[in-house]
């Protein structure tokens, strides 16, 4: 069991690892915060080491940044006194196209970091300002796969989508319009500009071209959606053997069980919290980010997979107040939060916009405001793997359930290869191609 507080020396390289990270003494402000030791060849595990003062809801934050960045965490081992804390993750990335930005991750960790010990465990943390936005417009080619192909550089430029607009030209030309935010807040820069646009061309050709303009002023702008398809989307509770849009393929079954179990026996101070399940993406994040919004902390965790692809977690945890979970009635509640945002973190639906085609996605915020990774990019994945065009997209939030949504819309184009409009088995098709793309069944 790690101690809290120990350094991350013990961590360094050997074994031909190449290791991120300073050598100096553990502290507020120390280089040794975050320590990275890349697996040194394919197949291997890398481990990332935070070792800093501990605040709420750390945890999340570090598995959701970890998550945006296209990793896959297959083990993991927490620890906390309450002032400091120690985390090691052991991770892969979730595909052989992913281009992992090692230091740039790093910086995005260190700076989740707090610089004081005295920071009280508090469940508010204030939010950030609001992002600047900016149009990239890019002129290209039509053809198919294109929006998940830019979406892919963007991704691993940290450059996130928040809205699509595609247009044809009278020559056949494809005008995009994306409205993107930074992670790095560098895109003011010109060096940054060039960097992005170089990247756009060299990867998708030299018919491309593109233009970054600031977007200030620019509204997210949503339409609510119609109240029975809002009703559907958003239900609290799904049935074990359906979801929001048709019956779940054998698969998908698979990973609708878990089991949620709580022991007070083996701890003074702390509730047990075990948990069986099918591993999927995103999955600790989803137990973090509940565990987060319900205000349980965490003191100590570990988490490992088995050959068989089901994830084992052990949580000692307490309340706000420093108590056990010791009521049935709150074990309950939390058990049927928990089983709720482990097993349909994610809900898709195709509906009929007119005479179009639109596929939702939707997928619950956490608290302090901020949305799930990775959304648009496995959105796009799986409709680029079927052959679909995308005629335009759009990311929003929505208040239902008590509870905030962020919801991606998808305007699909209709083709004689794929015909959407009559045709309910392709339309289940795509339905359950998103739900296994987003879940992980593909990377």
């Amino acid at each position: 069991m790690p101690v809290a507080g120990r350094s991350t020396a013990a961590v360094g390289g050997g074994g031909g690892r190449m290791v991120l990270g300073g050598g100096g003494g553990a502290g507020p402000g120390a280089e040794d915060a975050v320590v990275m030791e890349l697996a040194a060849g394919d197949g291997e595990d890398s481990v990332v080491t935070v070792n800093c003062p501990d605040q709420a809801g750390l945890g999340c934050d570090l598995c959701r940044t970890i998550l945006e960045f296209g990793l896959r965490i297959t083990r993991g081992d927490v620890s906390t006194d309450g002032q400091w804390c120690y985390v090691i993750f052991w991770v892969v990335p979730r595909s052989q196209s992913i281009n992992i930005r090692w230091g740039s991750l790093k910086n995005r960790l260190m700076s989740m970091c707090p610089s004081s010990y005295n920071i009280p465990f508090y469940h508010d943390i204030n939010p950030p300002g609001p992002p600047q936005f900016y149009l990239l417009k890019l002129f290209s080619d039509d053809r198919k796969g294109l929006l998940h192909d830019v979406t892919h550089i963007l991704s691993d430029l940290e450059l996130l989508i928040q809205r699509v607009k595609v247009s044809t030209t009278p020559d056949g030309r494809v005008v995009n319009l994306f409205f993107i935010t930074d992670g790095m807040e560098l895109l003011h820069t010109k060096e940054r500009q060039e960097e992005t646009c170089s990247m756009l061309i060299d990867t998708l050709g030299p018919s491309v071209s593109c233009e970054i303009l600031s977007a200030e002023g620019f509204q997210q702008g949503f339409s609510s959606l119609p109240p029975t398809i809002s009703e559907e989307l958003f239900r609290l509770e799904l049935d074990d053997c359906e979801s929001s849009s048709g019956s779940l393929s054998a698969e998908m079954k698979k990973v609708q069980k878990a089991s949620i179990k709580f022991d007070n026996s083996l701890s003074p101070a702390h509730t047990l919290l075990q948990i069986i399940c099918v591993d999927q993406k995103g999955l600790i994040y989803d137990m973090l980010r509940t565990l987060k919004d319900c205000n349980i902390k965490v003191t100590y965790g570990r988490f490992w997979s088995d050959k068989k692809g089901f994830r084992e977690v052990d949580l000692f945890i307490k309340q706000a107040d420093g108590k056990k979970v010791i009521d049935s009635e709150k074990q309950d509640a939390l058990q049927s939060r928990m089983r709720s945002e482990m097993l349909h973190p994610l809900r898709v639906m195709i509906v009929n916009r007119g005479p179009d085609t639109e596929l939702l996605v939707a997928n619950p915020v956490e608290l302090s405001g901020k949305g799930r990774p990775r959304v648009f990019y496995d959105a796009t994945l799986a409709l680029k793997a079927l052959g679909i065009c995308i005629f335009s997209a759009e990311i929003g939030r929505q208040t239902a359930s008590e509870r905030q949504w962020e919801v991606y819309r998808f305007l699909l184009e209709d083709s004689k290869e794929f015909p959407l409009s009559n045709s309910l088995t392709n339309r289940n098709r795509v339905v359950d191609r998103v739900r296994k793309t987003l879940m992980g069944c593909f990377n």
